[in-house]
């Protein structure tokens, strides 16, 4: 009976444990060996070098033979991140990589108990729909943030085009991190002296017709860390470049495809600090609830040359000139 009364309080004691360690993945033996599923919203050049940086961190630090990852692309659909996340639930993965605010969002309501690490996300507080915040989640979720300072982005175009009087912010209505970076760009606008006017679009349906309204209205616009734009650069481009329309974007793949200039993070570094915060979790237990948000620390300011030759604009030698492959 004794022998029997210390075997109970040894089970019962091991199952206090593992409650308590069960965002490290206790209870489940994976002798150092992972599978992370990763959902990406869509792809494109900022997303796709942020998943290449946290692919890189988590196989360097850990070995390319114990590390899977389960890679899907939800092709710009909120509801493909769901049906993604919650496959990846059922599959009892060890940790889900969210990369952009929708996957983000169908990740945290698809699980509690998996660690989620996000990159690509604007505003962590607006994503997770949290009234107050205090550089931490408090849940199990953490990552890497993608907001580069708006108003030097908005002093950037000033600097570059002191002639213009007006400008249009260009963002998807359902993308809500564009409408915080639309909002916040708006008062630094302002500040300058703009007259700032928001162009929405539902989806690629009708962002022709929507950029076409921007460009027979104002003098430059600005284009946030929005993903659907960044899906539909050419299509912008084919619209503003034959109006004479200067775009300054939020980051250098939207530049790359459409814009004149960025004051750009590197995506492949914010990916890869989301990589060193999920070997933390998986590796030494570390409680994503308590880990602060990472922001890069690489800030560029990059500009399209050929671009600005043909709309005249002088670009300062503190830019740097993005290559574009042949």
């Amino acid at each position: 009976m004794k022998l029997k009364k210390v075997l109970s309080a040894i089970t019962a004691l091991a199952l206090v444990s593992c409650s308590a360690l069960s965002m490290s993945g206790c209870g489940e033996s994976n002798d150092g060996k992972y599978t992370v599923g990763i959902c990406q919203l869509t792809q494109h050049v900022a997303l796709d070098s942020a998943t290449e940086g946290f692919k890189d961190a988590l196989t360097e630090k850990l070995g390319e033979e114990n590390i899977t990852f389960d890679y899907k692309n939800a092709s710009g659909e909120d509801t493909n991140c769901t049906t993604i996340v919650n496959q990846f639930v059922s599959n009892k993965v060890d940790l889900i990589m969210a990369n952009a605010t929708p996957a983000l969002q169908a990740a945290h309501a698809a699980t509690d108990a998996i660690p989620i690490v996000a990159t690509s996300i604007t505003d962590y507080a607006t994503a997770l729909d949290m009234d107050s915040w205090s550089g931490k989640t408090g849940i199990n979720v953490t990552g890497s943030c993608d907001l580069a300072p708006l108003e030097q982005q908005a002093a950037m175009l000033k600097e570059l085009l002191p002639d213009a009087k007006s400008v249009g912010i260009l963002y998807c209505s359902g993308e809500a991190n564009s409408k915080y970076q639309a909002t916040e760009i708006t008062k630094a606008f302002t500040d300058l002296g703009l007259t700032v006017t928001e162009f929405t679009f539902a989806d690629s349906n009708d962002i022709a017709s929507v950029v076409t309204n921007a460009c027979d209205r104002v003098d430059v616009i600005y284009i946030p860390t929005d993903n659907t734009a960044a899906d539909c650069t050419e299509t912008i481009n084919s619209i503003a470049e034959p109006a004479k329309i200067p775009i300054i974007a939020g980051e250098s793949g939207i530049c790359t495809g459409c814009g004149i200039a960025t004051l750009s993070i590197d995506y492949y570094d914010l990916g890869y600090k989301a990589g060193e915060m999920a070997y933390e979790i998986l590796v030494n237990g570390t409680d994503p609830a308590e880990m602060e948000i990472e922001y890069s620390e690489e800030l560029t300011k990059q500009y399209m040359a050929d671009r600005c030759t043909a709309l005249g604009v002088t670009v300062p030698d503190t830019y740097t000139a993005i290559e574009v492959a042949e």
